[in-house]
C-alpha cells in the first residue's frame, strides 16, 4: 500500500498517526503511572533517582505500528526481557516480535542480544520467518504494478570479543531462504523478467567494531563504527557465490540539556550478487527493500532534543544513492532524500529504552508513520 496525495490517502495517514499517538500515549501510562506525580513533585536525589531506575521491571512490552508502500499498515508488538549476566556488562535482551499487516502479511522472530564477562563478550542471534504479501503500484521504479507473495526463514548470528579499549572483532554467519513468487502469471513473468525470483543462502563473515558510546539506546557521545563483510557460498547453502560488504559510522555530540546531534555514513556494496541480494535503501520514508542496487551509500542526520525528563523530540534529513551497473548518483532517479520528525517516550530510564513515534517524507508519493522500539539509529 503507498500512499498518494488523494483525499482517501491523507485520511488514512492521519488516522493512523491518530492511532500511533494514542498507542504511545497508553504506552507511556503503563510503563510508569508514578512518572506524571514524578515530573510535578520535588527533584529527587541521585541515590533515589538511581535506585527507582535499578528497580523497574526488566519485562519489556512494546508496540509496534507502521504505515508504508510495500507491507501496508501493520500493527504487532515485541516482548522481551532485559538481564545484566555482571555489573560491568551492558544489558543483554531476549525477546520475540511478531507483525500483522493489512496486505495480510505475518512475520514473526526471535531474538537474543547479550553482552557478558565484564562486555568482553557480545553475541546476537536471530531466527525470522513470515509470509509476505506486497502490492505495489511503482515497482522499483518501473511504472507498472505489481502483487508478490514472498517466503522468508533465516537465521543469523554475530559474536564479536573485545581486544583493546572500545574495539572488537569477530565473526557473523547467516542462512536464508527467500522465497519471490507473482500473485499472477503477469506478476510472476514481470519478476522473471527482472531477474527477481528471491534466493536461498548461507554465508560467514568477519566484523571489526568500535563502540565508544555512553549508552546503547540513548547515546549522549561517542562513535559506533561497524565494518563486516559476509562471504554467502554455496557449499555453506544455496546456489549462489557473492559477497557483501558494510561499513557504518555514527557519531553522537551530546550539547547541552541532554540535546544530542546524531550523525550517519552508511554503506553496502555488493559483487556478483543476484538481483534480490543487491543493496537497499536504508532510510526512514523508504521501506526496506523496495528500491535496490549493486551497491548503496546514504548520509543522515538528526537532532534529538530533550523536552522532559521521559520525552524528547527528534527532526532529521537524510539522503541516498544506489550507483553500479548502469546506476549512478550524479543521476536523479537513483537519489534518495528524506526528511521528518518524531516523538520519544523512555520507557525504561536506566538503559534509555524509548518508544519512538515517527513521520518521514520521501520523494515521491514515499511517505509513513511508523511506531518502533528505539530511535533511527
Amino acid at each position: 500500500m503507498r500512499f498518494k496525495a488523494s483525499e482517501a490517502a491523507l485520511t488514512r495517514v492521519e488516522f493512523t498517526a491518530v492511532s500511533a499517538v494514542t498507542i504511545l500515549l497508553a504506552a507511556a501510562a503503563i510503563t510508569t503511572r508514578a512518572a506524571v506525580a514524578d515530573d510535578s513533585s520535588p527533584p529527587a536525589s541521585e541515590e533515589k533517582q538511581q535506585a527507582k531506575q535499578d528497580s523497574e521491571s526488566p519485562w519489556l512490552l512494546v508496540p509496534t505500528l507502521s504505515t508504508n508502500p510495500k507491507l501496508g499498515t501493520s500493527l504487532g508488538g515485541i516482548a522481551g526481557y532485559m538481564y545484566y549476566f555482571d555489573p560491568e556488562s551492558k544489558v543483554s535482551l531476549f525477546g520475540v516480535g511478531a507483525q500483522y499487516t493489512s496486505t495480510e502479511s505475518i512475520i514473526a522472530a526471535a531474538f537474543a542480544k547479550t553482552s557478558f564477562r565484564a562486555d568482553h563478550h557480545r553475541l546476537l542471534l536471530l531466527a525470522a520467518g513470515g509470509d509476505i504479501k506486497n502490492n505495489y503500484d511503482d515497482f522499483l521504479g518501473t511504472g507498472m504494478p505489481l502483487k508478490s507473495a514472498d517466503h522468508l526463514r533465516a537465521f543469523a548470528f554475530r559474536y564479536q570479543y573485545r581486544i583493546w579499549g572500545d574495539w572488537f572483532v569477530g565473526v557473523q554467519g547467516v542462512n536464508t531462504n527467500y522465497e519471490i513468487l507473482g500473485q499472477s502469471e503477469l506478476d510472476s513473468e514481470m519478476l522473471q523478467t527482472l531477474g527477481l525470483t528471491g534466493f536461498s543462502g548461507g554465508g560467514i563473515g568477519a566484523n571489526v567494531n568500535l563502540d565508544s558510546r555512553d549508552s546503547e539506546y540513548s547515546p549522549q557521545k561517542g562513535w559506533l563504527v561497524n565494518i563486516n563483510n559476509i562471504a554467502y557460498r554455496d557449499w555453506i547453502a544455496g546456489n549462489y557465490n557473492y559477497d557483501a560488504y558494510r561499513a557504518d559510522f555514527r557519531y553522537y555530540w551530546g550539547h547541552g540539556n541532554g540535546n544530542v546531534l546524531a550523525l550517519r555514513e552508511n554503506n553496502q556494496w555488493t559483487v556478483d550478487a543476484p538481483k534480490s541480494a543487491y543493496a537497499p535503501i536504508v532510510l526512514r520514508g523508504y521501506k526496506f527493500g523496495q528500491y535496490l542496487g549493486q551497491h548503496m551509500s546514504s548520509a543522515e542526520a538528526e537532532e534529538r532534543v530533550r523536552i522532559a525528563r521521559r520525552w524528547t523530540a527528534t527532526v532529521f534529513v537524510g539522503v541516498g544513492c544506489l550507483y553500479g551497473g548502469s546506476l549512478g548518483c550524479t543521476e536523479h532517479d537513483n537519489v534518495y532524500p528524506d526528511a521528518g520528525a518524531g516523538v520519544q517516550y523512555v520507557i525504561k530510564e536506566k538503559e534509555g529504552m524509548v518508544l519512538n513515534l515517527e513521520y518521514a517524507k520521501g520523494k515521491g508519493d514515499n511517505e509513513g508513520v511508523i511506531l518502533k522500539f528505539g530511535y533511527g539509529y
